[in-house]
């Protein structure tokens, strides 16, 4: 039985499995947990990320406006299902004010490493790179260099140094909505130079496993475990009606994570329900957190919903790593 590697997380939102559903993840029946109109001036509100804290939970949103513009807000919740999401957008302190120019933010990652938290999204600076900033309290951030040169999306940190140095997974794209996408793997020192670039993997263009033949992306943050980190990733194929988005998985290894061990030929969730097949985007299901209790392999994913709103959905690390071994795509 795979285990996962961390701390426990006794309050992690959870639901158990219906009765006879085979499939890796389930849904929360109550989805979405988070509606579009969840602050006064939100047109949507998806794409968002979560981590415990203080005895709780906080989080960083993605809150597109009524005006259609992209920027992140700040939240909090007591049980990770209900939350308060503050009106106002994350104000970055910076330590040069070329860092703060921004054309928008969206699509948030945080996760803790060492004695802070650390945001990840993609950030508009002469078309998308990869942000980053951190907080101890979710209330003061403070912006850092941009990671990359545009173009960047799904920059997605591991939740520790590997190796010694901190490490990312990120996917170059382009200025428009990239009909193409490969995910790799940079370390840094520091946070702030970028280097050792190294392939992790791609689309797959045979009809074995078509649901990722356009575009992937990484989601959470890796999960580590006794195989390997576990990652959630998003896989996009284009059809008649457009782009689909769904979930996938894999495992990279622990010491060099841009050596792929296994990865799910199947998808692990697909858009299904009227609040994945319709909003202003159709048939997304996007992840972009994941809460684990590690004694328990429990995993919570919190992803977004046809571009509109957020759902929740659950797994365990062993049901996960089972699934990308039993059904493993071979490249």
């Amino acid at each position: 039985m795979s285990k996962a590697i961390g701390k426990e997380l006794k309050n992690i939102p959870w639901q158990e499995c219906p009765e006879g559903e085979t499939k890796p993840v389930w849904r929360y029946s109550e989805n979405p947990i988070i509606e579009r109109y969840a602050i006064p001036t939100s047109n949507s509100v998806f794409n968002s990320a979560a981590v415990p804290f203080e005895g709780g939970f906080a989080g960083v949103f993605r809150c597109d406006s009524m005006a259609v513009s992209m920027d992140l807000f700040a939240g909090f919740s007591k049980d990770g299902i209900h939350w308060d999401i503050n009106p106002e957008p994350v104000k970055f302190e910076c330590e040069d004010g070329e860092i703060a120019k921004r054309e928008y933010r969206y699509d948030p990652r945080v996760v803790f490493i060492e004695d802070r938290y650390y945001l990840t999204w993609c950030n508009g600076y002469h078309g998308p790179t990869i942000g980053i900033a951190y907080t101890y309290d979710f209330k003061k951030f403070v912006q850092l260099e941009n990671a990359f040169l545009p173009y960047n999306r799904n920059g997605v940190l591991f939740p520790r140094k590997i190796n010694g140095k901190y490490a990312m997974l990120s996917r170059p794209s382009d200025t428009g909505h990239t009909p193409f996408g490969d995910i790799f793997y940079s370390q840094s020192p520091d946070l702030e130079y970028w280097g050792h670039h190294r392939y992790v993997m791609g689309t797959y263009k045979g009809d074995e496993s078509a649901w990722q033949s356009t575009k992937i992306g990484p989601g959470p943050c890796p999960i580590e475990t006794d195989e390997g980190w576990l990652l959630i990733y998003h896989g996009v194929i284009n059809t008649c009606n457009g782009f689909v988005y769904r979930m996938g998985c894999a495992i990279l290894d622990i010491d060099e994570p841009w050596k792929v061990k296994y990865r799910s030929k199947f998808y692990i969730l697909s858009p299904r329900e009227t609040y994945e097949l319709c909003g202003d985007v159709p048939n997304v299901v996007f992840p972009c957190a994941a809460l684990c209790d590690a004694p328990t392999g429990r995993i919570a994913i919190y992803y977004g919903c046809a571009d509109t709103v957020t759902g929740l959905a659950f797994t365990t690390v062993d049901r996960l790593i089972d699934w990308a071994k039993t059904n493993n795509l071979e490249v």
